[in-house]
Order: structure tokens, then sequence, then C-alpha cells
């Protein structure tokens, strides 16, 4: 198939369709308005079902409604938006259903602004809503990549029954670039047991999220847990770049990490070794891998458009056998490739050492910069 100039977000809407999706429900908010638009004309082309909801809270429990039958649903919202969905994706995560989410992040906290940021990952990552749950995060770092892994987060959705999240931050929502869309499958719902699909002939159905007996509640949220075991054991994806000699390693997702592999490449040119470890799947997280690599590095640099979310999760996998450098940008700010280089550079130079918060000594730094 010959590649095309698509912007990000209506390749996303587009691969969503050929991936299955049988409803989608939404709410327009800047940098994602365009899946929005482009599912508004599509979806009613194809007989399928589009509605934009009053709301947020109205969409996401559409949403909650929808995939209840077993159908294909997805919303798709950016930050402010995905937090007003919260209670209803926990809802959702309690009740053990399928769905897909897409949240094209912009800068924050508040209303922020519209420009691309990371800020979202803990509150997508960590489960956002109430309670003891997990969704899948994937988090591509290019159009292609994102189209390419909208069909995955349906099959994973209804695999585990759970919400798979598609992560990206507005740059990619917005960019042009050259793909290669994926073939239209064929609208085949799957048979679920569970599916509330109103038939008269067999025993009825109820799907709930709330369980009033504490042992009931307790069960449920075990065998949460031992399918979030399992997505750990067998879902973890990731991008790894001359690592092979690398003894100064870059961790970064999404459009940090590869603007992220400009610099490491510019780097390679100037004989520094170093290569760039950039996450998929970031929910779960690989932290063996990270640790892995940990024991072989003389330092490792997270790169990421916030003030140091996924650094925790590397800090983690690392438990303090090698130094932790950190470099963030903040509300909408995205980092050049001259300026990792930079980091990069200064890393090389100096003695790494372990301290208790990287993200400190970055403030630290970045206050005096702007001083």
């Amino acid at each position: 198939m010959a590649r095309e100039l698509w912007e990000g977000n209506q390749a996303i809407a587009e691969a969503a369709i050929r991936a299955g999706l049988e409803a989608y429900f939404g709410y327009p908010i800047t940098p994602q308005n365009e899946i929005l638009e482009w599912l508004s004309r599509r979806m009613p082309e194809l007989g399928r079902a589009f509605v934009q909801a009053e709301a947020e809270v109205g969409v996401i429990n559409m949403v909650y409604g929808a995939a209840c039958t077993g159908a294909r649903v997805m919303t798709s919202s950016s930050s402010p938006g995905i937090s007003l969905m919260m209670e209803g994706l926990s809802y959702i995560a309690g009740t053990e259903i399928p769905m897909v989410l897409v949240n094209v992040m912009r800068g924050g906290p508040g209303l922020g602004n519209i420009a691309p940021s990371q800020g979202d990952y803990n509150q997508i990552c960590k489960g956002g809503g109430h309670g003891d749950y997990h969704p899948i995060v994937l988090a591509p770092a290019s159009v292609q990549e994102a189209v390419d892994l909208m069909p995955l987060a349906f099959d994973l959705a209804e695999k585990y029954l759970t919400i798979a999240c598609v992560l990206l931050d507005g740059s990619i929502g917005q960019m042009m670039e050259p793909i290669e869309l994926p073939a239209m499958r064929e609208l085949k719902r799957t048979p679920f047991p569970w599916a509330t699909t109103g038939a008269k002939d067999r025993k009825r159905r109820i799907l709930t999220s709330i369980y009033l007996e504490p042992v009931d509640e307790e069960k449920t949220n075990l065998r949460l847990l031992n399918r979030w075991e399992e997505i750990k054991t067998n879902e973890l994806r990731n991008k790894e770049y001359y690592l092979d000699d690398a003894n100064i390693v870059v961790i970064g997702f999404g459009t940090a990490g590869r603007i992220a592999l400009s610099a490491v490449r510019a780097a390679r040119s100037q004989g520094i070794k170093v290569g760039l470890f950039r996450p998929v799947t970031v929910s779960p997280y690989p932290y063996a891998r990270v640790a892995e690599l940990a024991s072989k590095a003389k330092t490792m640099l997270v790169v990421e458009m916030n003030s140091g979310q996924m650094l925790e999760d590397v800090r983690l996998a690392v438990m303090g056998q090698t130094p932790i450098e950190f470099y963030g940008r903040l509300g909408g700010m995205v980092p050049f490739p001259d300026e990792i280089l930079g980091e990069i550079q200064r890393v090389s130079k100096e003695t790494p050492k372990v301290v208790d918060s990287p993200a400190k000594v970055w403030l630290q730094r970045m206050n005096a910069l702007v001083k």
C-alpha cells in the first residue's frame, strides 16, 4: 500500500475505523479536535455510531453503556477533558469491560494551554480514577506508530477486558507525516459471554462495578490484579537504539524520546557512547529491562516534557544502583535536540553520583537559568 501524507489526529481516527470501531463518543477540546471532526463524517458514512455529547462526563458514561453491549467503543480527549472522565473510567475498570481511550496531551495544570505536553503521565499510568486498577497505556513517538498502535489497543482491551489508552502529545496529533494505513477489518462483533445484548433466550446478564460486600470487592480486585500480572508478563513493548556499548542511557517516551534520538545520534557522531531506551508500553512499565540497562551503564538521563513523572518509574527500576540525571521542559515547551545533546555532553564529562532527587537538582539548574 502506498504511503500518504496524513495529520496525526486524522490518521488515528481513520486507523480506529479500520480496526473495527463501532461507536465513538466525544466532546471537542484542542489539540484533539480533528479526531472528533474526522469521525463525525466517517462514522455516519459507514453506518456506525457517532455522538458528540454535552460534556466529557456525558461522554464517558455513554462509552460505558456502549461498551457493556460488547461493541468496539472509543473516546478521545485532551488533559482537562480526561480529568473529567476519571470517575467513569474507574467504573469501566471495575466492571471489567473493554474500551479504548486516546489522550492528546496539552500543557497544564488547570486549563493550561493548547501546547504539547507529557504532564498526564501519572494521571493515566497510575490508574487515574479511584480504586485499584491499571490501564494499558501505549505511547507512540510518530504518526505511523500511533496508527499501528490503534488496532493493538482495541485487541488488548478486548483480550484483557480493560481500558487501553493511546497516550500522545499535541505535537504528534497535529504534525503531518507520510504513513501507511492498515487494511479495513471486517466489522464483526466478538460474541462476549458477558455482553448485555438484549437477548430473551438466555439467563439475564448484569454488569456492575459496585460490590457492597467487602469480600466480593476484594475478589474483584484480586481478579483485576491477577489479570494485570498477566499483562505485565506478556505485553511489554519498547524501542532500543545504540545500547550495545552505551555507558550513558537516555530514557524518554513519545515525542521526548523521539527528539532524544536525534540528540543521541549527534552525540554518537562526537564519539560519546550513548544509547536510547524508549518505552512504548508506559503502563505496564518495563522495569526489568531498565534495571538490566542500569547494571551496565555509568549513568542514565531521563528526558520528559513534564517535571519528572516517568522519572519516578525509572528510579524505582534502578533502585539506586546507577546515578540518574533528569532534563524536562514544562507547560507546553518542547525541548530542542541541541538541549538534550548539551545534557548528554555535560553528563559525559562529569563524575556521576547518586542523588536523592534528580528532579530537585534539575529544578535548581532551571531556576538559575530563568534568573
